[in-house]
């Protein structure tokens, strides 16, 4: 979603902009299918596709779409990192270029206002004339099109309901801006909420946060660290009661934990599930207590949650022996 409003800024501004995106990738590569880089006519970049001789190559063929395309063009290019590039990868790398022009903010800026609204949305695209692909934020239930194919390598954002706005949550927010998750950030003192949030970020003031676990998606996150104990039990006890939230965590300490144990059992949540609360939360033992670094340490755990369940897919076998080759 930041790239996407990135890019359409760039081009309500300068009137071009080019994207890199890396299309496919076969055997090893410094980067995996999807991952995108912004190019500016001047050479400015914003993101990577890994760095070195293929950064480098992809730059100069972007800027060269630019200047011999103002009115927008796409094209595919395939390199051998090892026998092209002098890479150690080795591997083999698709890349797409596209050189957009004003004339995109047609479709960019409408993504960029629907990825806002709902940040897990999955974007799909549909060739134009050019040769560029259109992007389309896929709403829940509707399919699309023949000609529409999923970006490579995107997948929707991992949902995280976040309760609590207080020190650890703000720079929880900021630490998890460039993440791949869709945050809908729950407090019921609206004005604790800064006024400028992350794109992925939604703030929700709410009347009754624990109705807000009812109203999870199937695979949400959650985690709790509000200003009250008691609600964050109330909260506990909801996600707990849910076999299909992976991800049920609470701010705390190993006493908070025990605490919580034996009144989440007293409420009648059967073993197995309080065994599911994960508290404390975060990497241990990073020697601070500043909320900078707490957040960051949470956030390590939430990528590691993420990436074991995308293991777990069962796709996940296939996606691995091509990531390895």
């Amino acid at each position: 979603m930041a790239d996407w409003a990135r890019i359409g800024a760039s081009l309500a501004t300068d009137g071009q902009v080019a994207l890199v995106t890396i299309d496919a990738v076969r055997g090893s590569s410094p980067r995996e299918a999807g991952t995108r880089m912004m190019v500016r006519a001047d050479g400015r970049i914003a993101g990577t596709i890994g760095g070195g001789t293929l950064e480098w190559q992809a730059i100069a063929l972007a800027q060269q779409a630019m200047q011999r395309h103002p009115e927008g063009h796409g094209q595919t290019r395939a390199f051998a990192l090892g026998p092209d590039m002098g890479q150690c990868c080795g591997g083999h790398v698709s890349l797409r270029i596209e050189a957009l022009s004003r004339v995109d903010l047609g479709w960019v800026e409408p993504l960029v206002a629907a990825l806002r609204e709902h940040p897990a949305q999955p974007v799909v695209m549909r060739p134009d004339a050019r040769g560029i692909g259109q992007r389309v934020a896929l709403e829940p239930g509707v399919s699309p099109q023949e000609d529409a194919r999923l970006e490579p390598g995107a997948e929707p954002r991992q949902s995280l309901l976040l309760f609590g706005a207080g020190h650890v949550g703000r720079a929880l927010v900021l630490a998890l801006a460039p993440l791949p998750f869709a945050i809908r950030w729950i407090d019921t003192r609206r004005g604790l909420f800064p006024a400028h949030r992350p794109a992925n970020t939604v703030a929700v003031a709410a009347i009754d946060p624990v109705a807000e676990i009812a109203a999870a998606p199937a695979g949400a996150f959650i985690l709790a660290m509000t200003h009250s104990h008691a609600l964050d039990l109330d909260l506990m006890a909801a996600a707990l009661a849910r076999p299909d939230l992976p991800y049920c965590g609470v701010i705390g300490s190993a006493t908070k934990r025990a605490r919580f144990a034996g009144q989440l059992a007293r409420l009648g949540l059967p073993a197995p599930a309080i065994e599911r609360m994960i508290c404390p939360v975060g990497v241990k033992d990073l020697g601070s207590k500043d909320p900078a670094v707490i957040a960051a340490g949470i956030a390590v755990e939430l990528l590691q949650r993420k990436a074991a369940l995308a293991l777990a897919r069962p796709d996940a076998e296939v996606r691995q022996r091509a990531v390895r080759g």
